[in-house]
């Protein structure tokens, strides 16, 4: 199984490096049946990240023709240098900063990466998986209208404006579609991928070196549907 884990400018870092981490151990943990590589739309490039501008590098091309899972993060980033919004309240500074991101994810699109996670999400044969904002990158693209799908909580009426069935839960599984909410969710999201692909064990052993016990239950559309409670 080979997992391509998209860099963008403004990416957050954390929705990259901690499934990167956990993708890599679970390689190493089932004896290479798992490989995890960087990538981005342009091909092999420094990417500057949305916070602080710590850069990664992308290895190779976004190719869903080579990848069997293809992750997407989402975007960080501040209004500026501190004293930007000095001058606003929480509430005003959080709806600009909301802005801001909605900004960074806008500029992502203007590039080919719209193109190429259509192509993936046309093919049966591969799983796309996202962070925190990257499932709202999908919506604004138009990719997940009539999809079951979670993201940040702050961006949950974005994402349900965009035809997306919005799940508060912290992974919900769409079946080639698996969408991660907040920032560290990334953990999570990720040991639930090596589970369902690789395999429990390998999920256990993997959580036990990171010491990290998921949180959540995984939301799937089955079973009953529940009561009003």
């Amino acid at each position: 199984m080979h997992a391509q884990i998209v860099l963008f400018d403004g990416f957050d870092p954390l929705d990259v490096i901690a499934p990167y981490e956990v993708l890599y151990a679970g390689g190493a943990a089932s004896g290479g049946a798992l490989t995890v590589e960087l990538v981005s739309a342009e091909g092999p490039r420094e990417v500057v990240s949305g916070t602080g501008g710590m850069p990664l590098r992308a290895t190779a091309a976004l190719d869903p023709a080579r990848a069997d899972l293809i992750l997407v993060p989402g975007a960080s980033g501040r209004l500026g240098e501190p004293g930007d919004n000095s001058g606003d309240d929480a509430g005003v500074a959080g709806e600009r900063q909301d802005e801001f991101i909605s900004v960074l994810l806008g500029h992502a699109l203007a590039t080919a990466l719209p193109g190429l996670l259509k192509e993936a999400m046309d093919r049966t044969d591969v799983t796309v998986a996202t962070v925190c904002g990257g499932s709202l990158l999908l919506a604004m693209a138009g990719l997940l209208e009539g999809r079951h799908a979670t993201t940040h909580h702050t961006g949950m009426d974005a994402l349900a404006t965009t035809g997306a069935h919005a799940v508060r839960a912290r992974v919900v599984d769409d079946g080639d579609l698996v969408t991660g909410a907040g920032v560290t969710s990334g953990l999570d999201l990720s040991l639930y991928l090596l589970e369902r692909e690789v395999g429990p064990r390998i999920a256990h052993a993997v959580e036990e070196l990171f010491a990290h016990e998921r949180r959540g239950t995984v939301w799937r559309a089955s079973g009953p549907v529940p009561a009003a409670l």
